[in-house]
């Protein structure tokens, strides 16, 4: 009954662009592939002259020889984080070893240890967002299908307030009311001082019934 939800995000805005809700006893190198290739056939609808995704960051759950290998066979290069697996014989896969060799000369790099570092900051807020506050750690439903249609509707809600902050400042409804309150307020004071003078000097006029 369990089910495992992955992410692929755009760490240059934080926008959600790829998700996929796969059986939870596979492993990450092997759901992996199912969502970038969903992120990739995104992104070429949003971007169709674009140059596609070009770089993929991962945590350690994602580096293996295999994945390594084809990232750079598909033209992507990968900055992901390598475990700690000892001294390793490469004599019957070069491949592997230069793909492998090649990753971790990038993580290594200042460029490799920033996106690393980005990736934890911009990956963190969408499952905090979805599955902390949006409480979708628990879903009531029955299959992979129903439950990509709720969570789809939850990351539709999370890229929109992105697309909100970028045009307005504001990319929550309670965030949304302050500002309104911010601004009418004032509007308000003025109003009030401005019709204070008037009502003031207004001459008086009294009813007498004969």
């Amino acid at each position: 009954m369990a089910h495992k939800a992955e992410h692929a995000v755009d760490l240059e805005t934080g926008a959600i662009v790829g998700v996929t809700v796969q059986d939870a006893d596979d492993g990450d190198t092997t759901t992996s592939i199912e969502t970038l290739i969903d992120a990739a056939e995104r992104v070429e609808v949003v971007r169709p002259d674009g140059d596609g995704i070009q770089e993929i960051v991962g945590d350690k759950g994602y580096h293996s020889n295999q994945s390594l290998v084809d990232l750079e066979a598909v033209g992507v290069r990968s900055y992901i984080s390598e475990p700690d697996r000892g001294r390793r014989k490469w004599k019957k896969n070069p491949d592997a070893r230069d793909a492998v060799y090649r990753n971790r000369r990038r993580i290594r790099g200042a460029r490799g240890k920033r996106l690393l570092q980005l990736r934890g900051e911009r990956l963190e807020r969408p499952f905090a967002h979805l599955y902390e506050t949006g409480r979708m750690r628990r879903v009531h439903l029955r299959g992979h299908t129903n439950i990509l249609k709720r969570l789809l509707i939850h990351i539709g809600g999370f890229n929109l307030g992105l697309l909100m902050r970028q045009l307005i400042g504001v990319g929550t409804p309670r965030g949304l009311q302050g500002r309104v309150i911010a601004i009418f307020g004032p509007l308000l004071t003025l109003i009030r001082s401005c019709w204070e003078p008037v009502t003031r000097h207004r001459p008086l006029h009294t009813l007498v019934n004969a």
